[in-house]
């Protein structure tokens, strides 16, 4: 059986400071932790290797049965001890979930801090990279892609978004926890590519070439930009190839998460057939 909690008040400190994490990225980053909600979710995080410290669970809405299912999965817990569990009453729950659900389960986790030198990669490796991409929509359905794609990582150079906003997971519906993220800069991304012999692949509209038209059998980075501003000259410099999606209408870009896509089941074509 679990050991709970029970908290009624919204002006409780624990409280306060989970709508506080959920709010501040700063905080967030000052305290190593952030929040993730929903069964599915926080069972990918717990799969990944995620450490729990804390659980507010609405045992209104979900079991103590499936909540243990849940942190079984992967032996949730902090250096080994079990999270905090806090049940708390069906009004409490509707105003600390970030979304409009009624799951009933929302977690406080520690963030991990991965590097370039964690990423493991096998023969002829996939990986996605982003320059600068801001939304956290955007960067949430990248990492759906990249995970139904079986990317080995996804590499965000010079980012302006916290990869643990909570838009951003609920976006990627927990593949920020199943593929590997890193953030760094753009120079460092580079070197690691080169170190690794991975070929980088530009998504670009100038001195470009159709992208179907490129072998993307051998390890292979697709580097993406923003929408409004595109690469910065450091990628288009130092790319093995610059490739394009090809626009039949009167606009000439699509939305990153749908170029990104494109691109990737691109590789996972020539790669399988």
């Amino acid at each position: 059986m679990m050991r709970t909690e029970s908290v009624t008040s919204a002006q409780n400190p624990k409280i306060k400071e989970l709508l506080a994490l959920q709010e501040k990225s700063r905080l967030r980053r000052g305290k190593c932790l952030f929040v993730a909600e929903g069964r599915r979710e926080i069972g990918h995080c717990i799969e990944a290797g995620f450490n729990i410290r804390t659980l507010f669970i609405c045992s209104g809405i979900i079991p103590e049965d499936e909540v243990e299912a849940i942190l079984e999965k992967g032996g949730a817990g902090i250096r080994g001890e079990q999270p905090n569990i806090i049940d708390v009453p069906a009004a409490l729950y509707e105003k600390i979930a970030f979304r409009g659900s009624t799951e009933g389960i929302i977690a406080e986790v520690h963030m991990k801090d991965l590097s370039l030198g964690d990423i493991r990669t096998g023969e002829n490796p996939l990986v996605v990279v982003l320059e600068s991409v801001e939304k956290p929509g955007n960067l949430g359905a990248v990492l759906r892609s990249a995970d139904a794609a079986g990317a080995d990582a996804v590499i965000i150079c010079d980012p302006l978004t916290d990869i643990y906003n909570p838009n951003l997971i609920r976006a990627s519906i927990g593949a920020v926890f199943t593929v590997p993220v890193v953030a760094t800069e753009s120079e460092m991304a580079i070197r690691w590519l080169k170190d690794n012999r991975i070929q980088i692949l530009t998504a670009q509209l100038q001195d470009s070439r159709q992208y179907y038209d490129t072998d993307m059998t051998r390890g292979t980075a697709i580097v993406l930009g923003t929408e409004s501003t595109g690469l910065t000259e450091i990628w288009r410099k130092n790319a093995d190839a610059h490739i394009r999606i090809p626009m039949l209408g009167r606009l000439d870009s699509l939305n990153v998460s749908v170029s990104a896509a494109v691109l990737l089941y691109e590789a996972v074509r020539q790669r399988n057939r």
